[in-house]
């Protein structure tokens, strides 16, 4: 994932353009300005681009994550390093400031889809250029902003007019908050006693059902994909 980062911001970088990163506040956030770190201290992307932490969510939740790195796998040291070149926008006017900029530089902000939040500005103001990017940070729900763009739509409706999408559009499917079918299983497997019945109640309906299948041939549980509305029993 960080060599896909690097790839893209340095393409955008080359022709004066800016990254423009939705992100949801919680994670998402913390784990590109990891990556984003990294590819510094290794002298893959210049050290001199600034990064903006444009999301007052994002910003109280990465304090948090630096708070309390004995709860998660980083280090002290690992994660002051991650937040250390990273430019914190907290007013509403440091908000607007950013979309008068130019050039080189990063801004992540919330939300991560493109349904409301600070980063619909920065679209605004950014995806008309095509020397820009709008780089999307994992899955895009379908009827979002963020699942039009990555489809490559060539306008978005914000603030009830079109704004044209010049800009190059990328999706970094890579990153996920969920675990995967295989994670699922693993953890499945560890149940002492089998449950009475196992539902699928999250994801698209085709993967929803294919893990149906998967928990069904590999355990032999009852288990189905409930119907919208569906009123079930457990007695």
């Amino acid at each position: 994932t960080a060599g896909v980062i690097g790839e893209i911001l340095n393409r955008t970088f080359a022709r004066g353009g800016a990254v423009i990163m939705p992100a949801f506040a919680v994670g998402r956030a913390q784990v590109l300005l990891y990556h984003i770190a990294r590819l510094k201290a290794a002298g893959k992307i210049p050290m001199s681009v600034p990064v903006y932490l444009n999301s007052p969510m994002a910003v109280d939740a990465t304090r948090i994550f630096q708070r309390h790195h004995g709860e998660h796998r980083l280090s002290a040291e690992q994660c002051d390093a991650t937040c250390r070149d990273v430019q914190i926008v907290n007013s509403v006017e440091e908000s607007e400031a950013l979309n008068r900029r130019s050039g080189a530089m990063v801004i992540i902000s919330a939300s991560g889809m493109a349904t409301g939040g600070r980063v619909l500005h920065h679209i605004k103001a950014f995806a008309p250029d095509p020397r820009n990017t709008i780089l999307f940070a994992g899955y895009q729900a379908g009827g979002t902003r963020g699942a039009d763009m990555v489809a490559g739509a060539k306008a978005v409706k914000l603030y009830g007019a079109y704004v044209p999408i010049r800009a190059e559009v990328a999706n970094l499917q890579a990153l996920s908050a969920h675990a995967d079918y295989a994670e699922i299983l693993d953890w499945l497997a560890h149940f002492h006693v089998p449950p009475l019945a196992t539902f699928i109640t999250h994801g698209e309906p085709a993967a929803a059902d294919a893990l149906r299948l998967r928990i069904a041939e590999r355990f032999g549980w009852p288990c189905r994909v409930p119907d919208y509305c569906e009123t079930i029993n457990l007695k």
